[in-house]
């Protein structure tokens, strides 16, 4: 089975609904596959779909107009990261944001030193952070398949780990930080070509909605939602 016909599969399993086409937007998308669904469906579509960052956003997401509310000021905070991170791929799914850096941005090959250009860009991300309090996110490192799978789990956690002290470090609380390592398991390019492989090398951010934040916009969407 494909990859989106799995993810449809788990939606429609736990009791979940699409939008209609014409409500489908971005600034609502991913919600109703995220509504009730919590983070063990979120994990069950992140497995599906090989992206723990895009599964931990939509098990985040409260959907109807509550996640509405959510979108458009994840929209303004996308839009400031997209300005502020050149070098970083800035992309909003569902109710958040995913932000992908190379590893060559962040840290030296095999290595969980953070260089100057991986310190510049995460300052920058706890700035934004510290703007729109009410999220948490989660960290994740990626490494390509050269060398043995243990290595290149403790290295993505180290990774992981490093950029989380950092932001920590920049004031942003570690109650809303989750490290984690998934080593060579989560590739989005072959790693038949240094090409690939240096794809592969990455720290992925999911930024979303908190506990808080999701209760207090139920309340403001009203009964209905």
């Amino acid at each position: 089975m494909k990859r989106g016909s799995r993810v449809v599969a788990i939606a429609a399993a736990a009791g979940l609904t699409l939008a209609g086409c014409e409500s489908w937007n971005r600034t609502a998308k991913g919600g109703a596959i995220g509504a009730g669904a919590g983070g063990a469906v979120g994990a069950l579509i992140g497995h599906a779909t090989g992206s723990t960052v895009r599964g931990a956003i939509i098990g985040a997401a409260v959907g109807g107009a509550a996640g509405a509310l959510i979108g458009r000021r994840m929209d303004q905070q996308a839009e400031k990261l997209k300005a502020e991170l050149p070098g970083a791929q800035v992309s909003r799914v569902g109710e958040g944001i995913a932000v992908t850096f190379e590893s060559g941005i962040l840290f030296p090959f095999d290595s969980n030193a953070l260089q100057p250009s991986g310190r510049d860009n995460l300052s920058k991300l706890a700035a934004s952070l510290a703007d729109n309090p009410k999220t948490d996110v989660m960290i994740v490192g990626h490494t390509d398949s050269v060398g043995r799978p243990e290595y290149n789990n403790g290295l993505s956690e180290r990774r992981a780990r490093a950029a989380s002290d950092y932001l920590a470090a920049q004031g942003v609380s570690r109650s809303r930080l989750r490290p984690s390592g998934r080593g060579e398991d989560e590739p989005i390019a072959s790693n038949e070509s240094e090409t690939g492989r240096q794809q592969n090398r990455r720290v992925e951010l999911a930024i979303f909605a908190n506990q808080q934040w999701r209760e207090e916009a139920k309340r403001e969407a009203g009964p209905a939602n």
